[in-house]
């Protein structure tokens, strides 16, 4: 029996996303700030939203930012399954606890609803083993210290919308650029992942928001030295980052209207980081047929936009002034051998998408 309403609840790690689908639809969203009593505040809008909804069978499906190793799929939530999320809340500590909390609280309001896990890190379960790895002790890599990569919910929608938009990016070797508050890119191949930027956590690889991105582990081991690992671990997941560098703020807007050279900086190094990490994407693809801007910044600045494509010429990546501006599908000019594409992503509908399926699949009734 198909389930009729799918509620989907998205943690970030500055807000929660609530939506509604039903038959794939998208009925009712809401942002909830992520915040002390995200709790009681996602519990009293949930309440809100399901009086505004057709009745009949009803399910709940959560991004879960961390799967480790063992969840490669969409998962059913059962109390074993929460206690090996729990196992893994280290990994991603700024996402893991708020998401599982909220399981734990929808078990305790509506016992009957069905849950249902879905994983970012599952899509890059493609990725090869050299990817995997880091320079350390193999016992260390086998108890889970290795490259996991995440955003694998917003590249698994990409992936599904290139084939009728583009069929060179969809079966060629494209990068995808996730910039947001969070910001990662992962490189694909016939819409597979085959390389990512973000690794053990989602503190790795390009500057973001509030996190520091990709940093010699050097400067950690120095950091511990002088300060407290609570400190340390506060200064790289919310001190860090564009707010860091530029002293003015995390929201790219503001720095984009700013005239402190501090703001000019964070900028700066944001587009750097985003063009060597392109770069390095494409020799794992081994070459580069497409790129794809998505997520908060990557949809809505041309800004952003045109000065990482101005460092990447040299691949081929030609942007077409007058449609980037206009935030138009293709921003490639005609002489670009790159495809240059600008797409909105929408983790909430594959998670609702996830979650029918895993339920059906299943058999579940709720």
């Amino acid at each position: 029996m198909p389930v009729h309403t799918v509620l989907t609840i998205n943690v970030g790690s500055s807000n929660v996303k609530i939506a509604s689908f039903r038959e794939a639809v998208s009925l009712l969203r809401r942002t909830v700030p992520n915040r002390e009593s995200l709790r009681e505040d996602t519990i009293g809008e949930i309440e809100r939203i399901r009086t505004q909804l057709p009745n009949g069978p009803f399910a709940v499906g959560h991004r879960i930012v961390h799967g480790g190793t063992n969840f490669t799929v969409a998962t059913r939530i059962t109390p074993d399954v929460v206690t090996q999320l729990e196992q893994l809340s280290a990994f991603a500590p700024l996402h893991m606890p708020p998401a599982i909390r909220l399981i734990r609280a929808i078990a305790e309001r509506w016992p009957e609803v069905p849950q249902v896990a879905c994983f970012d890190t599952a899509f890059h379960a493609t990725m090869p083993r050299v990817e995997t790895r880091y320079g350390i002790p193999r016992k260390y890599h086998d108890a889970g210290i290795r490259r996991y990569g995440f955003h694998g919910l917003s590249y698994q929608f990409i992936a599904s919308k290139l084939p009728s938009i583009s069929p060179r990016a969809a079966t060629g070797r494209t990068v995808v650029c996730h910039l947001g508050n969070g910001a990662s890119l992962c490189g694909m191949i016939g819409g597979r992942s085959v390389t990512t930027t973000m690794g053990f956590s989602p503190l790795d690889g390009l500057l973001m928001g509030t996190r520091c991105g990709r940093i010699d582990p050097g400067v950690l081991l120095y950091l511990l030295e002088k300060k407290a690992l609570a400190e340390v671990r506060q200064i790289l997941e919310t001190e860090s980052g564009l707010l860091g560098v530029s002293g003015v703020s995390a929201d790219m807007r503001l720095l984009l209207a700013s005239s402190k050279p501090e703001a000019e900086d964070a900028i700066a190094l944001f587009c750097h980081m985003a063009a060597k990490e392109i770069g390095a994407a494409a020799v794992s693809l081994g070459g580069l047929d497409a790129i794809v801007f998505t997520a908060g910044i990557g949809e809505n600045c041309p800004t952003i936009r045109k000065r990482i494509c101005d460092s990447l010429t040299w691949l081929g990546a030609i942007l077409h002034n007058a449609a980037n501006d206009a935030n138009e599908r293709m921003i490639h000019s005609s002489g670009s051998r790159v495809e240059l594409l600008c797409l909105p992503t929408d983790e909430e509908a594959i998670i609702a998408e996830q979650t029918q399926n895993t339920l059906t699949t299943t058999g579940a009734t709720p």
